[in-house]
């Protein structure tokens, strides 16, 4: 069974050490890959932390990944050696259940349902492990082809940044003569304004600041909204088709609303730390919706990269050492990282 050095935390208080793991032998219809990056993602901060709940500790966090295939099962029919692959949110489901079947198998309702990338439990019984390392097994089936004209570097980030924003984009209808919303300007609002100005839509950037005014107009916004500003909420009102908003915390949610236009619709990405609560009479006076939207499943996500490799769209990422992991993490906390660190998996077995 291979062993690949991995980083790994140990507590919600500690902090990531350099460790060695074992993955499984790829089955018949299994690749290896040797990763080449990993993007950090916030929710690997939330679930490292305990944010969202019990961890399984020692844990190796990481759901954007990019690599090389350098080994195949005897089945596999979809990947052969050398093949640019990617892993994001999840690594198994039924496979026979409804959603599975539609393409949606991180809604699987299957026995064992959606298995993620890490703070799992595995088709072995054992406890998943992230991409915070330097080789990953995983059924053909739940990886993913990376385009030539992507770096691998750039297809990380994309494995979880990309398809959260491109899912609910395209599900609402993002085009030619909408009006689209961007709230907030981070890992996951700098692709979607990037991806719904591909789209074709008209596209806003809302943020608290002006410090990223020039990135939010040079990744292709039309125009760009403080809204720590007096007045600026007020003036957009019933200025849009659609609000995507990727901020967790911290938002005055009916404000928001009111910028939308009749029929229009926000969808939210960010999960909230607290509950919060909406005025009803914001939703009913102009046929407004609110709406939630996770990932996507392994199709739309294999569309999303085809489209960000067609249109040139690529995140803003910093490559960083997987000893700077520990500092990374606060950083993303504070919001000081434009848009989205990528650790060099070369850095983790050195």
């Amino acid at each position: 069974m291979p062993e690949v050095s991995a980083y790994a935390i140990d507590s919600p208080t500690g902090s990531f050490a350099r460790t060695t793991i074992t993955r499984r032998e790829p089955g018949p219809t299994e690749i290896y890959f040797e990763i080449a990056y990993a993007g950090i993602c916030h929710s690997d901060i939330h679930t490292a932390r305990e944010e969202w709940g019990p961890a399984r500790f020692p844990l190796v966090p990481g759901h954007e990944i990019s690599g090389t295939v350098t080994r195949v099962g005897s089945e596999v029919t979809k990947f052969q050696v050398g093949d640019r692959v990617g892993v994001g949110c999840f690594v198994d489901s039924c496979g026979t259940c409804p959603e599975c079947e539609d393409g949606q198998e991180q809604f699987c309702t299957g026995e064992g349902g959606t298995v993620g990338t890490y703070n799992s439990i595995g088709r072995d019984g054992l406890p998943t492990a992230g991409g915070y390392s330097t080789g990953f097994t995983v059924e053909q089936d739940y990886a993913l082809h990376i385009p030539d004209e992507i770096s691998l570097e750039h297809a990380a980030p994309l494995l979880c940044a990309g398809i959260t924003t491109y899912s609910p984009l395209r599900r609402w209808g993002a085009g030619p003569g909408r009006r689209v919303g961007v709230v907030g300007l981070g890992g996951l609002g700098h692709m979607a304004v990037q991806i719904s100005a591909a789209l074709g839509a008209e596209t806003h950037v809302l943020s608290r600041t002006r410090s990223k005014e020039a990135d939010g107009l040079a990744l292709g916004a039309v125009a760009y909204h403080a809204t720590s500003e007096e007045g600026t909420l007020k003036r957009l009102r019933n200025s849009f088709d659609l609000l995507i908003c990727t901020v967790s915390d911290g938002i005055d949610t009916d404000a928001l609303l009111r910028t939308l236009d009749t029929d229009g619709a926000m969808v939210v990405l960010g999960l909230p730390s607290s509950p919060t609560s909406v005025g009803i009479g914001n939703l009913i006076h102009r046929n407004r919706a609110l709406a939630g939207s996770n990932i996507g499943g392994i199709p739309e996500t294999q569309e999303m990269l085809d489209f960000c490799a067609g249109k040139g769209i690529r995140p803003m990422v910093e490559v960083i050492g997987g000893e700077e992991i520990d500092r990374a993490y606060d950083d993303v906390v504070a919001s000081k990282v434009r848009y989205r660190y990528v650790i060099d998996a070369a850095t983790i077995g050195a």
